[in-house]
């Protein structure tokens, strides 16, 4: 091309338009991505930085679905605890069925040879043990000596009878002293002198209902026990002790850990029915355990619904915060499409100038060949 001789006014022309082609083929390329910056050539600057802002909100999105997950794992532990609930409050109305059926009494009958003028001083004497395996009263009567056997009798049923003994005591007709202890108490009998031979101890009596319904209430312990272990959620259950960590930023510096608890029912610490609750004192520790475990299922759900909430809001935060990262990677590369379509309107009319000025430039050079 350099051995081609061109006038001054055609090799202006000619300049101009490659300088409009080359602007025309930028024009058309950001018309066709819709983007102004595409590469570190076109804008070092904005290129680079539109490209931080780009990684980081596909780094937090990344982190999205964990925490959606994590949303997924409390909401599961919820669920448990809702059911947990439901199931002790079910376990409190069998207790309080149990604790309306009466208890049976217990009682020790044992023979006395009630004497007459009695040889010498004796004891009775009776121990009372609380259901709660505490030491109650203790009463102790005493047979002076030559008192005469409807003395003794009356004696020991005064003796026997009197407030806060804990007991209720009587002859049935084969002569035998009967002793009920009362309120599921236990009663020991010993005695010394013309009553050493007498011993015994009452042994709790069930009542049936109250049986059938402690196998009840443990039924309704396993099934909370099977709730706590199915409420896991990819392999962590916050009802039995899994920790759940949700990380909320890139760099890992921004986190929440959410404490997992033990809802089984020994975490609860709800315990089997005691004996069959033969005694009011079972039936009552057991709806007192229920009781507990209610308000710590309610504080469990009170924390989880805390913890809820915050990753919901890190998530709601995180989703905007990736629009914004967008938004202003957009702002440094986006090309505005109507300045673009106006830009090629105006380069093709130019270039359409251009050619005809090119032409006119060549009529010049033409015009020789009319010589020939």
């Amino acid at each position: 091309m350099a051995d081609i001789s061109l006038t001054a006014s055609m090799r202006s022309n000619l300049l101009s338009l490659q300088q409009t082609q080359s602007l025309m083929d930028t024009t058309q390329e950001r018309l066709s991505t819709g983007k102004k910056v595409n590469s570190a050539i076109d804008n070092p600057s904005s290129y680079y930085a539109a490209q931080s802002l780009t990684n980081r909100a596909s780094d937090l999105s990344a982190l999205l679905d964990s925490m959606g997950q994590a949303i997924q794992t409390i909401k599961a532990a919820d669920e448990g605890i809702s059911t947990i609930t439901e199931f002790a409050s079910q376990a409190k109305a069998i207790a309080n069925s149990a604790r309306d059926e009466a208890a049976e009494a217990t009682s020790v009958s044992t023979a006395i040879d009630i004497k007459d003028k009695a040889a010498a001083e004796s004891t009775l004497k009776i121990e009372i043990t609380g259901p709660d395996g505490k030491a109650g009263t203790t009463t102790t009567v005493s047979i002076a000596q030559n008192t005469t056997a409807e003395a003794a009798k009356n004696k020991i049923l005064e003796g026997l009878n009197a407030d806060g003994t804990g007991v209720k005591a009587s002859f049935d007709d084969a002569g035998k002293l009967v002793i009920t202890a009362k309120d599921g108490n236990t009663a020991k009998v010993t005695g010394t002198g013309d009553y050493a031979a007498v011993t015994g101890t009452s042994a709790p009596k069930v009542n049936e209902s109250r049986k059938k319904l402690a196998a009840q209430f443990d039924s309704i312990l396993d099934q909370i026990d099977k709730v706590a272990n199915d409420a896991s959620y990819k392999g962590v259950n916050l009802l039995q002790g899994n920790d759940l960590k949700v990380v909320f930023n890139e760099d890992r510096t921004s986190d929440l850990i959410v404490e997992g608890k033990d809802a089984s029912s020994a975490g609860l610490k709800i315990s089997k029915s005691a004996n069959d609750w033969k005694t009011d004192y079972d039936v009552e520790a057991s709806i007192k355990q229920v009781e507990d475990a209610v308000n710590t299922l309610r504080t469990m759900s009170s924390e989880f619904g805390n913890n809820y909430s915050i990753v919901q809001s890190r998530e709601t935060f995180t989703e905007n915060l990736i629009n914004v990262l967008e938004e202003g990677s957009d702002k440094l590369t986006l090309a505005d499409m109507n300045e673009e379509s106006a830009n090629m309107l105006a380069l093709q009319t130019r270039q359409q100038l251009a050619i005809n000025s090119l032409s006119l430039a060549s009529q010049a050079a033409q015009s020789v060949l009319k010589l020939f």
